[in-house]
């Protein structure tokens, strides 16, 4: 297998799955108790989350740091619908 499959199975298990972090190291305890959402998986093997506040933050796709929700719980603890949709207002559309 190659790292481009190895990346796909990545993104497939992760993308759009709804996560908490496990604040086993010191920079994840910001996320503590927050629900995010996972926006796409790079090929860094990061995934990008979207944590209800606008920005997306990149965290190692891997149960090591994340643990998924089953996704009637992750909906209603999450607070966003989607931060990534365009405002068309905002952006003179």
């Amino acid at each position: 297998m190659d790292n481009f499959d190895k990346m796909d199975e990545l993104r497939s298990a992760w993308i759009d799955q709804y996560v908490t972090v496990i604040p086993s190291r010191p920079e994840l305890k910001r996320f503590a108790g927050i629900v995010g959402r996972v926006v796409t998986v790079n090929y860094n093997g990061k995934a990008l989350i979207d944590f209800q506040d606008g920005g997306w933050y990149d965290i190692s796709a891997s149960e090591e740091f994340l643990t998924k929700l089953p996704p009637e719980e992750g909906k209603a603890k999450y607070k966003n619908v989607n931060s990534a949709q365009p405002i068309p207002e905002k952006q003179g559309a």
